[in-house]
């Protein structure tokens, strides 16, 4: 059903996508497949599937990444809220979420760097009785729509006492509604462009309590770490497989001249299909809170990385000149390619991490 979704629906928008088309259409025709059901439990008769939502986010990251990525956003988010203790939003935005009829989003860059020493926590709060008062601007979160109350993203923000004196660091759910929120869009990016990225200005933004998802953070962070980085792996094993394709295209015509290329795209395929035999392996146990298995998904989703920088290189020297075409697939893919080298958690910062761990 994901394949004839791609077929029939997002193939025709691809293109646009990629010029700054931001469309839930798709998406909501995702949910209703399943495409956000399978490593949610409460949602999917008691089963965790995580491998079963890769898949499907690889086969929509094969014809376009912008979507893949906004599959990895929804389906991230239902992750922060089916491993939170917030029954309301289980029973109130979860079922709608998982079904495609609103939409999820992550804004855990900042916070995730942060937590690896790399940069300051962007957002700061007063509690109340009822809530938070948020103060701060987040830069580049996608799958957003301005003032749209179907709409939501997980943030973490630090609690401030009265005093300026800072308390403890928290999670929530936040609508794009919320009043004090302006969502702004700041820059034009190369590629990536049709995500709905926008950046985020809280002024004196009231979030009541009940979209509350962790408090404390930590417990809760061990928990959704291991599954937050592995579902990435989807984007990067799309983007890869897309990229095969597109040699395997080239080759029909250019193979006598290609075989001179450093990565044919035999050898791609075979470390993709090994990475992916890896990564569904480490699926089998999401919730493992140990160090060495918190390696090895940290390496996975580096292995996933590397391989995409690879195909990048190959896929525009197979395409030769026609990949320097406006919309040629080879040089999207390029482009969509380096989005997972870049995004959180990039390749400098597991590098970074994995250095830690073996420190430590």
């Amino acid at each position: 059903m994901i394949r004839q979704i791609v077929e029939q629906d997002l193939k025709a928008l691809t293109v646009k996508i990629d010029h700054g088309l931001y469309t839930t259409e798709v998406m909501s025709k995702i949910g209703k497949a399943g495409g956000f059901r399978h490593h949610i439990a409460s949602q999917n008769n008691g089963d965790i599937d995580l491998f079963g939502t890769i898949k499907d986010m690889a086969t929509v990251s094969e014809e376009c990444m912008s979507t893949g990525f906004m599959m990895w956003t929804q389906a991230v988010c239902t992750w922060y809220i089916e491993n939170s203790d917030n029954d309301w939003l289980k029973s109130e935005i979860l079922p709608k979420m998982v079904d495609g009829d609103c939409f999820g989003a992550t804004a855990l860059s900042n916070p995730m760097k942060y937590l690896a020493g790399i940069e300051e926590l962007k957002l700061s709060a007063t509690e109340t009785e009822e809530g938070f008062i948020i103060n701060g601007t987040l830069p580049w979160v996608s799958n957003l729509e301005a003032g749209s109350s179907k709409h939501f993203f997980g943030s973490i923000f630090s609690v401030h006492h009265k005093d300026g004196e800072r308390d403890r660091d928290v999670m929530a759910l936040i609508p794009c509604d919320l009043e004090g929120l302006a969502l702004k869009q700041m820059a034009e990016f190369v590629g990536m462009e049709g995500t709905g990225t926008y950046s985020l200005v809280f002024d004196n933004a009231f979030l009541p309590k009940k979209y509350l998802m962790a408090d404390p953070l930590l417990p809760y962070l061990k928990r959704i770490k291991a599954g937050f980085i592995l579902l990435q792996t989807g984007m990067a094993a799309g983007v890869i497989q897309g990229a095969i394709n597109d040699m395997n295209k080239s080759n029909l015509t250019l193979s006598e001249i290609n075989e001179y290329l450093d990565e044919p795209p035999e050898d791609l395929q075979e470390d993709l299909d090994d990475a992916l035999e890896m990564i569904e392996g480490l699926c089998e146990d999401p919730f493992n809170a140990d160090e060495e298995f918190l390696r090895s998904v940290l390496e996975a989703r580096l292995l996933g990385a590397e391989i995409c920088k690879r195909a990048a290189d190959s896929v525009m020297q197979h395409a030769g000149a026609k990949g320097y075409l406006v919309d040629a697939a080879a040089q999207r893919k390029m482009r969509e390619a380096y989005f997972v080298i870049i995004v959180t958690p990039s390749i400098k910062h597991l590098r970074k991490e994995l250095s830690r761990l073996e420190a430590a």
